[in-house]
């Protein structure tokens, strides 16, 4: 694996939505201790799942403006198919 000097634009912002996203968890984790109706837990449970599927958006768009984007200028094939690799296990 080859590294190309770059900057993450998004850091802050996924760190930010990643800590907002724990919290929500942690919510929804007392929900269930307290034994909350779980139709409002399943629902709760969805909002967390979106929180982290947008982050992951977030993530995959900052890689390829600047790790793919290196990499192909580089004609680095390898660091392509990692990317392939991470968006088929992100998707699953």
């Amino acid at each position: 694996m080859k590294e190309y000097p770059h900057t993450h634009t998004e850091t802050k912002n996924v760190l930010n939505r990643l800590s907002r996203a724990t919290g929500h968890l942690e919510a929804v984790r007392k929900m269930v201790e307290e034994g909350r109706d779980c139709g409002d837990v399943l629902i709760q449970l969805a909002a967390v799942r979106s929180a982290i599927n947008n982050i992951g958006r977030i993530i995959l768009a900052d890689h390829m403006e600047h790790c793919i984007a290196e990499a192909l200028e580089h004609g680095d094939r390898e660091e392509l198919d990692r990317f392939n690799d991470a968006i088929a296990k992100f998707l699953k």
